[in-house]
């Protein structure tokens, strides 16, 4: 397999995890305070990858014994991340959590142009205000739905905000670190440290008394953040960053596609959002867009 069809499959891996998990997380809200949820998330990847480093590769945990300070530095933003998104979540919607969160890539696009010194041709230049426009049309009437119709709604927007802007700075240290160290090695001390730092805030009290699906959806929620962050580690290996920025915006396409269904299943456990022709219009628009900057025809330098 060739290294840019690899960076794209990782990274549209990646996209798919993250569209599904605004709804997972709204739902796993009603019965754990995010704190919680957080440290859970990052709980559960850090044993499911140390379990797979203890049996298969026990020299990779040595990594724990002296880990890069840049990979420190990294897991702090994701923790900040982590929260500013799911407490934002309480707030909002999935479907406007989802919209607002793509400062992330958004960002992750300056920062590949500007600091990476990534290349952008005409093409990835339409591709851009392609998906620009698109989200115009897709948002505008979402957003002034929600802003009247939800309570905190600005600050729930607020911490989405700053939760998308830590995650682009954590994944331009991950894309520095990768080509040095391995992406899983990496991910162990990013989902350790904050599974420590989390520790006293979380409320374990809530667990007594789930039930055991609640308990798969937690745990599923875990192995989401497994999958999700080790694709973008590998992404991140092997094509550009705005490219990878570009596949991510699908996430909140991904996000209404899944509400679109459920409200189609009239399913009772989360409350869906209805759209119009014009953002499924915008809908359209966005995946044209980021499928010109997807498959340029312009080579890029990657790493092998």
């Amino acid at each position: 397999m060739q290294t840019r069809t690899k960076g794209i499959l990782f990274a549209s891996i990646a996209a798919l995890m993250w569209g599904v998990l605004a709804i997972a997380l709204k739902v796993a809200l009603n019965y754990l305070p995010p704190e919680t949820l957080a440290w859970f998330r990052f709980f559960v990847a850090f044993i499911i990858l140390g379990l797979y480093y203890l049996i298969f590769q026990r020299k990779g945990l040595k990594i724990l014994i002296k880990p890069p300070l840049l990979s420190l530095v990294a897991a702090l933003f994701l923790g900040l991340n982590y929260f500013g998104f799911i407490y934002g979540l309480s707030f909002t919607s999935p479907g406007s959590a989802q919209i607002f969160i793509q400062t992330g890539p958004l960002l992750l696009a300056i920062i590949g142009i500007l600091l990476f010194k990534e290349k952008i041709g005409l093409r990835k230049i339409s591709g851009f205000i392609i998906v620009s426009l698109g989200f115009g049309l897709f948002y505008s009437e979402q957003i002034r739905t929600a802003i009247g119709s939800m309570p905190g709604y600005n600050k729930g927007v607020t911490w989405i905000i700053i939760g998308g802007i830590s995650w682009a700075i954590f994944a331009s240290l991950q894309k520095i670190l990768v080509k040095n160290y391995k992406a899983g090695q990496l991910n162990l001390v990013i989902f350790g440290l904050n599974a420590i730092l989390f520790l006293p805030l979380v409320d374990f009290s809530p667990f007594a008394i789930m039930s055991p699906g609640q308990w798969i959806l937690i745990i599923a929620l875990g192995i989401n953040t497994l999958i999700a962050y080790g694709s973008l580690a590998l992404a991140l290996k092997y094509i550009d960053a705005n490219k990878i920025s570009v596949i991510l915006t699908l996430n909140p396409i991904i996000t209404f596609g899944a509400m679109i269904l459920l409200e189609s299943l009239a399913v009772s456990w989360i409350q869906t959002e209805k759209f119009s022709t014009l953002a499924l219009l915008g809908a359209f628009v966005v995946v044209t867009g980021a499928l010109l900057v997807i498959y340029s025809r312009k080579k890029n330098k990657t790493s092998p």
